[in-house]
């Protein structure tokens, strides 16, 4: 059992030292308007491609609630799973601060000021429901591969993190959010970040299941021109 927990934790690690380094990073030397929302997705599609077959590569807490509460992730596991994440991320962010020497208070998530709660807890819910969803698209298929995988669940969290950066850090990942503040020792709002991407991720789950769902077969079926009956989703 070790394994898949010590997979989680590294990728967690990798995740945070990556992506949060990279902010760090472009405080002092710019990297661009793409260079830390391509730092997090890297990291992560990274992560996938060297821990997926091990731990199935969760590296976030949200991620792990809602695999286990579609089936595919037993619950007896997930305590473990989140202390092992949550345990990465806080390595990596003291490895941050004690290896730069900067604050890390620019690597905390927060709402942008004038941005309302519940529209602060809208965008994480939906920037976590498109992660989650394709990183049930690809872990449900059997035809995807470890690298078509790793590619568009790293492209999900850039986008992610491009699009909800500037609004409210586009953490999507609880334990991204934990991890600074807890080294920081400032975690006042921290619980917006733990409900908005759960919410957005057990969103995913229920959606994926419901399109799953075998459609019922009417007495007709519209074939199209030329072509074969169309298969029922299954």
């Amino acid at each position: 059992m070790w394994r898949p927990l010590l997979a989680e934790a590294l990728g967690t690690f990798l995740l945070v030292a990556v992506g949060c380094g990279a902010i760090l990073t472009d405080a002092t030397s710019p990297l661009g308007p793409l260079g830390v929302p391509l730092a997090f997705g890297l990291a992560v599609g990274l992560g996938v491609l060297a821990f997926a077959p091990v731990s199935q590569a969760h590296f976030n807490p949200a991620v792990t609630l809602a695999f286990a509460s579609g089936g595919h992730f037993p619950w007896r596991a997930v305590p473990t799973y989140l202390a092992a994440q949550a345990l990465g991320g806080i390595v990596a962010a003291w490895a941050l601060l004690h290896t730069l020497g900067t604050p890390l208070d620019p690597t905390m998530t927060r709402f942008v000021p004038g941005l309302p709660l519940l529209a602060g807890l809208a965008i994480e819910a939906l920037l976590t429901f498109v992660l989650m969803t394709t990183i049930l698209v690809v872990a449900t298929d059997p035809r995807v591969g470890a690298l078509p995988a790793g590619v568009a669940i790293g492209a999900a969290v850039f986008l992610g993190a491009l699009v909800g950066g500037p609004l409210t850090g586009g953490s999507m990942n609880p334990a991204r959010s934990l991890a600074p503040a807890m080294v920081d020792g400032d975690l006042g709002g921290l619980w917006r970040f733990f409900l908005g991407p759960t919410l957005g991720a057990l969103g995913a789950v229920f959606l994926h299941r419901t399109l799953r769902r075998p459609l019922p077969l009417d007495d007709e079926v519209t074939v199209p021109s030329g072509g074969d009956p169309a298969e029922v989703p299954a």
